[in-house]
């Protein structure tokens, strides 16, 4: 195992530090917006939920393929379903984009040699996720997991054809971490996923975590004080939807404060919109390119030295939580 993980991240840097590989116009498809497909386990905390709502919420930015669940922590897979499909409503989506079940509690290693069964575990997305590649013409299809990658591994796995058609950005990991094992939620409940999607050849990004570092998307925090007093009424729905904790929501604004005020009496970071948010805009964040790093069990131990990968870190703080607010002031969600 390497101890010196200086190594691992500053080996090969190929790209200036300021600069993005994978720059905004290379995404966008020729209306000018991003096609992507979001793999999410949207019952887990918070911001999984303010994720999905800026992505259907900038329609002018992300043409949005579909939405695919996974679960790693809270409750079940139909729970991230139903959590999903109430944010689509409060966003004025559901029925005009599909949303697929994925992998519950499975894992890449035990399901990888079931893929042959027609009604393996988390098919639907799996599935899904190929049709949609398949159907991919010129620019690549933006796979953007923000859970674990097990649905992304499978469905690689399944059709390796795909892999010319999409690219991954991955918002995942405490890399470069130190002090002993990653951690990282989304990692640790499917490592084996990760070294799967690494060993695909898949263009792939991973969009940093590092839980107490100010240079990861644990850093893109904001306080419920600033929820509770921006966020009442915004992004009328139109129709009532029951909430996770109870209660009935006629904006997607007053549920974000009833998912703050039910988690949290301080600060929460809104990782996994951070993705999004440097998906719009690359300048809010900094991105090299590296050599891929190998996960063996909870370390990162090795490299893969035939493999590059993009690492972002370094986000602006300011700029995501002031976009972030703004698009709730001003939807954008006539191009479903």
């Amino acid at each position: 195992m390497i101890t010196r993980y200086s190594s691992l991240v500053f080996l090969l840097v190929l790209f200036s530090f300021g600069q993005n590989p994978s720059s905004e116009k290379d995404e966008r498809n020729t209306e000018g917006r991003i096609p992507i497909l979001i793999d999410t386990d949207a019952n887990n905390e918070l911001d999984d939920q303010h994720a999905l709502a800026y992505v259907l919420l900038n329609s002018d930015v992300f043409d949005v393929r579909g939405v695919t669940v996974n679960h790693t922590a809270v409750g079940t897979i139909q729970n991230d379903y139903e959590e999903a499909k109430r944010i689509m409503a409060l966003c004025n989506a559901w029925g005009k984009i599909p949303l697929k079940v994925g992998v519950d509690s499975g894992r890449y290693p035990n399901l990888k040699d079931q893929l042959e069964n027609q009604h393996h575990e988390g098919y639907e997305a799996v599935n899904f996720i190929i049709e949609q590649a398949k159907k991919q013409e010129g620019d690549k299809l933006v796979l953007a997991p923000i859970g674990k990658l097990t649905n992304i591994a499978l469905a690689l796995t399944k059709d390796p054809e795909i892999v010319e058609k999409v690219k991954v950005i991955w918002l995942g990991s405490n890399y470069y971490r130190k002090d002993g094992p990653d951690g990282e939620h989304n990692l640790r409940h499917d490592p084996d996923a990760y070294n799967a999607v690494i060993s695909s050849g898949v263009d792939f990004t991973m969009v940093t975590v590092r839980y107490g570092a100010p240079s990861g998307t644990d850093a893109v925090a904001v306080h419920v004080n600033d929820i509770k007093r921006i966020m009442p009424g915004l992004v009328p729905s139109s129709k009532a939807v029951t909430g996770r904790h109870g209660g009935t929501f006629t904006s997607f604004g007053d549920y974000s404060i009833n998912l703050f005020v039910n988690y949290t009496d301080g600060t929460r970071p809104l990782f996994d919109m951070a993705l999004f948010a440097i998906l719009k805009n690359s300048s809010w964040a900094k991105s090299s390119m590296i050599v891929a790093p190998k996960l063996i069990g909870d370390y990162w131990s090795g490299l893969f030295e035939d493999r590059r990968i993009t690492i972002v870190e370094n986000f602006n703080k300011e700029a995501i939580l002031s976009d972030f607010f703004e698009t709730m002031r001003n939807p954008n969600h006539i191009n479903f």
